[in-house]
């Protein structure tokens, strides 16, 4: 092993966004009625929040604020009835409820008796620190792109995380399960390890399910992955 860190992707990579967020638009009683594609809708809502966040530099807003823009113009493109406020805030605040993917927690333990292990991800640092919590998920460290003013995959976002790590990134393995933020890392200098997630938006499944470079590792699940990063210890 010549690495010294292991920094995870967290939405996708670590959390089910797609079936949490689907329990939560489920729960809104409006809605209950109404026939429309739930799975779809929790899709749409994510993509429309990527499209607003992904390559951001120095912008006046975070991850949560797009959420929020992002659900009202999935409920519009759903010709959806907005539902009162304090019922869109509570389904808004789903994000912050998510649940790990149940391979993920004892994978995480058994790496960190090796490594720093760091969550390095564009979400809000507030939610990340909410769902570590819901989740008993412990970090070494949370580097979110709010921190560092500048969002995946801008070069300057692998860059600063591994300087504020104080290690040289061919010395960190980024973890992920989505091409476009490996290729970046790998760019960068990261070592890089594609897991598979092949639920991660639900029925559909995922956009890029295949890794398309070569990478160090590309494993099905965390199982996998510690077992050859331990065997490579």
């Amino acid at each position: 092993m010549d690495y010294q860190a292991i920094a995870f992707d967290t939405g996708g990579t670590v959390l089910d966004w797609h079936s949490s967020m689907l329990a939560e638009v489920r729960q809104v009683h409006a809605w209950q009625a109404l026939a429309f594609d739930r799975h779809e809708f929790v899709n749409a809502w994510r993509r429309n929040t990527m499209k607003g966040i992904v390559g951001q530099v120095s912008p006046a807003f975070h991850m949560d604020d797009v959420h929020w823009n992002a659900l009202e113009e999935t409920i519009a493109a759903f010709g959806l009835p907005p539902p009162p406020t304090e019922v869109l805030d509570k389904l808004w605040r789903g994000w912050h409820r998510l649940r790990a993917w149940p391979d993920f927690p004892a994978a995480l333990e058994k790496l960190r008796q090796r490594l720093p292990v760091v969550s390095f991800t564009m979400l809000p640092t507030s939610l990340v620190v909410d769902v570590s919590r819901a989740n008993g998920i412990t970090w070494d460290a949370i580097i979110s792109c709010q921190m560092i003013g500048v969002y995946k995959p801008h070069p300057q976002a692998y860059q600063t995380a591994a300087r504020w790590l104080g290690i040289a990134p061919q010395n960190i393995l980024m973890v992920a399960c989505h091409n476009f933020d490996l290729n970046a890392a790998q760019d960068a200098g990261f070592k890089t390890a594609f897991v598979r997630r092949p639920d991660e938006w639900g029925p559909a499944g995922p956009p890029d399910p295949q890794p398309n470079r070569t990478y160090d590792y590309v494993c099905d699940d965390f199982d996998e992955l510690t077992a050859e990063v331990m065997e490579d210890d």
